[in-house]
């Protein structure tokens, strides 16, 4: 979600500049609320609707007020209310475990045990494990050697863990089957941790499965740490219908599942009423009326559940609910886990993407393809794709969509049984994760080398021919294709290349491709791009609009472009966010009462259901950081304070964390602790220019306008397009009596931030100082150019007298 609370930068301008005069030292930072709480990445505030801050929890420049006292009313204290998930006892009570269905199902039984779903967890085996264990193994990765090996009969491995020593820990679990498997490790208050190294069946070898990371402990990527820990990062989707059962008081887990593995019941739900039922009516050929048969899409949301990229709202996910009623989508947006054209770049698995592919649109479901039972391809090779691409009806029950004809050979312009004439090396190329888990890419995207050329967008073709170069890509292209390869997907990531770079001058073309878009994914996707263009009035139109879209992922981030909406059309925005707290997808409410200014009422459905899915997270450190926003937006600056410094705790080497951090710190008055907190922030990720912006605004919050100087040109330096450290360069340099080096810089901020009046309503401050009148007259009319009702601009042009 976006922000777009009003706030000043650090240093102040030259006097004429009322804006300036109104600015508090003690709020330097401006403060994340709770839009950050609900979104794929973190929110962050926005100058001139649009901010190129980088993915990693980002901030901004000086607010207009502290933080913490930007609101006094707090929510009235929660009172004793029914919980909102049934008690794990009466669920688990409904299961009856996948060897039940054996008798009846053996071919499915059969096919499922063999597959990953069946071993996707399970205790160590004297078979299955043999290999990795015995003989003894040792072997190096990064600076460190572990050995694998038997101790009385049973799996160990000796490695660099707790407290930095070596020692010797026995396997109790192992996740996945092939191609890698990992090992499970317990620890003292319920935890279990994932082991980094890892074992490959086929090549029967241990490695790493960070490469030459060379992850250390205290890190919160380490073995040891948070971010390998089981009971957080990897038991949902490993285990049927679990619970995770966090402690927060304690910081301890008691977590619980109805069975180990991914049983027969992950996915068609809990069967024991089905199994009694069978035996009171052993001979009947009637349908079981316990069994829920479910629809093609409630499938589809079965396996998005473990398969997408998501937040998660309830940690209780079953069979037959809807995706939404459980979890918030992370889709293309400004960050770049996604590629302009939806290719994946970071693990986001299967979902998001087939979600925006033409195949959904299509009315394709992931059983179309895969034997759900096997966890395998239908049928293998092209033979799977020419199921419907005949020309004539195909595979798809229901579906009036006729597949256009495709020849491998024709279509691919390879020999036949070569690689390239694979549909799937086209149009689903492989990412490797883990070291040595190849995915292929579901959003079914066209290669196209002008997006690599212009946007460093990969394409299927040189990540086959290695040996030749982006432009003998395109020529191929053009040549084979021509005029068809000017096509709206081509545009659409061209569009959204060109909005992540900041070099769009409006949400025209975005809005545009909103309203051509079919697809449910990419209109929610273009929604959250297009938030950066929150004050535009016909934007802000068409949030309102879309909030009320039949796609409850479009609705989602609607309802989250909305809280940046303000002016005229605020009123009716928050009057729309009211409604949608009672919608009937939860992720919608859960956006929408996050969003909402008003204190929210804490018995409401919503309400609780926002801090049941704060409370889920809040054993990570990005959920401590959503706790104390939230904390923070509502006045409680000690739960804020206490939220941070446990997030910083568990997680010390992110700069992003402590870039938060610094936030909270600043809009308390405590610049030397700010100060402090940014420094180091700039130490670990000293190539984030937004670091390096913050520390430059910390500087000056300490006094010290040079060093504030020094870090704004670094800024500048590694992002030439980041207006706000141009722009607080160029006041800067007035501060220190350097006009032409202050004119230089802000118009380089205009150049890159075309839409901030304030831009070059400061430069024209500068020109009115030194006399130069036509200079000040021109650069104040730019200013009401982009913002008709600039107070300070029309002042400033009667004083020069126009």
């Amino acid at each position: 979600m976006r922000m777009a609370k009003k706030r000043g930068d650090a240093p102040a301008p030259d006097p004429i500049p009322q804006e300036a005069a109104r600015k508090s030292r003690g709020a330097a930072f401006a403060i994340v609320i709770v839009a950050l709480l609900f979104v794929g990445t973190f929110g962050w505030w926005k100058i001139a609707h649009r901010d190129r801050s980088p993915a990693a929890s980002p901030i901004e420049g000086a607010a207009q007020s502290s933080p913490a006292t930007a609101s006094t009313s707090k929510p009235t204290p929660r009172p004793a209310l029914p919980p909102l998930l049934e008690p794990e006892a009466q669920i688990f009570a409904r299961y009856a475990g996948s060897q039940s269905c054996r008798g009846c199902h053996a071919a499915q039984f059969d096919s499922w045990a063999k597959s990953n779903h069946g071993n996707a967890e399970r205790l160590p085996d004297k078979v299955m494990d043999a290999a990795a264990f015995s003989p003894e193994r040792t072997f190096h990765h990064g600076t460190q050697d572990s050995v694998a090996t038997l101790k009385d009969g049973k799996p160990v491995v000796k490695t660099l863990g707790f407290g930095g020593a070596h020692e010797t820990y026995p396997i109790t679990r192992v996740i996945g089957h092939d191609p890698l498997r990992q090992y499970l490790v317990e620890r003292p208050g319920g935890r279990v941790q994932t082991l980094e190294v890892a074992f490959d069946p086929k090549r029967n070898q241990w490695f790493d499965v960070y490469g030459d990371e060379d992850r250390k402990p205290g890190e919160w990527g380490h073995w040891t740490g948070r971010g390998m820990g089981w009971n957080a990062m990897c038991a949902s989707c490993h285990n049927t219908r679990l619970r995770k059962n966090y402690d927060a008081a304690s910081d301890t887990y008691r977590t619980r599942m109805a069975e180990m593995s991914v049983g027969c019941e992950s996915c068609h739900g809990p069967m024991k009423a089905h199994m009694e039922w069978r035996k009171q009516h052993p001979q009947t050929k009637e349908a079981d009326p316990t069994v829920q048969k479910l629809t093609r899409d409630q499938t589809f949301d079965t396996c998005g559940s473990c398969h997408a990229r998501r937040r998660e709202l309830t940690g209780d996910f079953v069979p037959g609910d809807s995706f939404a009623q459980h979890f918030q989508l992370t889709t293309v947006d400004e960050s770049d886990l996604y590629f302009p054209d939806g290719q994946i770049r970071d693990e986001l698995y299967e979902y998001g993407s087939f979600h925006g592919s033409k195949m959904h649109t299509a009315g394709v479901r992931c059983a179309d393809c895969h034997d759900p039972h096997a966890a395998k391809p239908r049928v293998m090779g092209n033979a799977l794709c020419l199921r419907c691409h005949t020309g004539a009806p195909g595979q798809i029950p229901d579906s009036t969509v006729i597949a256009p004809i495709i020849d491998p050979v024709a279509h691919s312009f390879h020999k036949a049984d070569s690689t390239g004439a694979q549909c799937v090396a086209c149009h689903m190329p492989v990412t490797t994760y883990m070291q040595r888990h190849p995915r292929h890419d579901h959003g079914f995207t066209i290669p196209d080398p002008l997006l690599t050329k212009e946007h460093r967008v990969p394409n299927a073709c040189n990540k086959c021919h290695t040996d030749k170069d982006t432009d003998w890509a395109l020529a191929a292209t053009e040549k084979w294709w021509g005029e068809k390869m000017k096509r709206p997907s081509r545009e659409r990531a061209q569009t959204v290349a060109a909005a992540r770079a900041g070099t769009l001058t409006s949400g025209v073309p975005l809005l545009t491709l909103l309203r051509n878009e079919p697809n449910g994914y990419w209109k929610a996707s273009l929604i959250r791009l297009l938030g950066a263009w929150s004050a535009d009035a016909e934007v802000a139109r068409a949030f309102l609009e879309y909030a009320q879209h039949p796609d409850p992922l479009v609705r989602t981030a609607a309802v989250q472009a909305l809280e940046s909406v303000g002016g005229q059309l605020g009123d009716a925005a928050q009057k729309v966010l009211a409604r949608r707290t009672e919608d009937n997808e939860r992720a919608v409410r859960v956006a929408a009462v996050s969003a909402l200014r008003a204190v929210p009422d804490a018995t409401s459905r919503a309400f609780r259901e926002l801090m049941h899915a704060l409370d889920l997270a809040a054993d990570q450190p990005m959920g401590q950081l959503q706790k104390g926003a939230w904390a923070q937006a509502h006045g409680d600056a000690a739960g804020a304070l206490a939220h941070f410094e446990k997030a910083v705790a568990w997680d010390p080497n992110s700069g992003g964390i402590r870039n938060e951090f610094a936030r909270l710190l600043s809009g308390m008055g405590r610049a030397e602790d700010t100060l402090v907190q940014m420094q180091e922030a700039v130490r670990l990720e000293p190539k984030q220019a937004e670091f390096r912006f913050n520390l430059a605004l910390a500087w000056n919050e300490a006094g010290n306008m040079r060093n504030a100087v020094r870090e704004f040109e670094e800024a500048v330096k590694i992002d030439p397009r980041h207006a706000r450290a141009w722009y607080n360069l160029g006041l800067a340099h007035s501060a220190l009596g350097k006009a032409a080096e202050a004119v230089t810089a802000l118009r380089k901020g205009e150049a890159a931030e075309p839409r901030d009046a304030r831009i070059p309503y400061a430069r024209a401050t500068i020109h009115a100082r030194l006399g130069q009148r036509a200079a000040a007259r021109e650069a104040a009319l730019r200013a009401l150019t982009i913002q008709p009702d600039y107070q300070d601009a029309q002042q400033l042009l009667r004083q020069l007298g126009q």
